[in-house]
């Protein structure tokens, strides 16, 4: 079943509180600044509207939790750009209004002269890097209207999910080899678009899990621990698949269902 519907309503939520989170930081920022735009707006409703501003630690890290699985699965190439307006970069020496980030914000961090001992930057600084984070949020409207964008990439986590309920359910009831082999399609599929999101090309014509494991790591997808884990993955699905002499476990295929549901949910 698609689901284009939930994926639209948790964005247009997350760009809601994102907004709301905006409002908040320039309430705390520049309070005077704030009442003279919104209070001729709102008139007697503004005091209401005030009293329910919640603070911007209260409900950012949520926000950016939830920003970073809509942004996995729609828009992974704005990923770097979003993470680093929150991360202290490591190679930075000095702070300015140019690299002090939301983390230096939620940590109320104040630099001052140190002759005068006048706000050299401080938590304004980072008003500018939440709104580019929130303009990315909102750069993915646009995947829904183009027609560029695959839909099937979209829903693939949901039918990913319903493949593997019914291959549990097969092992359950002692079918361990068709099991097995629907999660290997399963783990296949997904490490196929994961190597299309990454842009990975030069595959073979049939390519295996083997396969794009292997090119996945060379291209710094993910590290050696996840590569080796996904080969042992592949071992089971191969003695499901391949091998006549020896019966898979249901042991094993519960771990190659568990490990392929892990993959599927963190690897993109």
């Amino acid at each position: 079943m698609l689901n284009l519907e939930k994926y639209k309503t948790d964005l247009d939520n997350l760009i809601s509180d994102g907004d709301k989170l905006h409002r908040s930081m320039q309430f705390k920022c520049y309070p005077e600044e704030f009442e003279k735009q919104m209070k001729p707006i709102l008139k007697k409703k503004y005091y209401d509207f005030k009293k329910n501003i919640k603070p911007f630690k209260e409900g950012y890290q949520t926000w950016y939790s939830e920003a970073l699985v809509l942004l996995r699965q729609l828009l992974p190439d704005r990923i770097a750009d979003f993470t680093k307006l929150y991360e202290k970069p490591k190679t930075r020496k000095t702070i300015d209004y140019g690299n002090y980030v939301i983390e230096d914000y939620l940590q109320n961090l104040v630099l001052r002269n140190g002759y005068s001992n006048k706000i050299k930057v401080g938590p304004e600084a980072a008003i500018s890097q939440f709104e580019q984070q929130l303009f990315i949020v909102k750069s993915i409207v646009k995947r829904f209207e183009s027609t560029l964008f695959d839909i099937q990439q979209l829903t693939q986590a949901d039918i990913f999910d319903s493949e593997l309920d019914a291959a549990k359910e097969l092992n359950k009831k002692g079918f361990m080899r068709g099991a097995g082999a629907i999660a290997g399609v399963v783990l296949e599929k997904h490490l196929g678009q994961v190597c299309q999101n990454h842009k990975i090309k030069n595959l073979k014509k049939n390519p295996s899990i083997s396969d794009f494991n292997d090119k996945l790591k060379t291209a710094d997808v993910y590290e050696t621990p996840v590569w080796r884990k996904i080969q042992h993955l592949g071992d089971i699905r191969n003695l499901c698949d391949h091998n006549k002499k020896k019966e898979p476990t249901v042991e094993e295929v519960d771990e190659l269902l568990t490990g392929v549901e892990g993959i599927i949910k963190t690897i993109y």
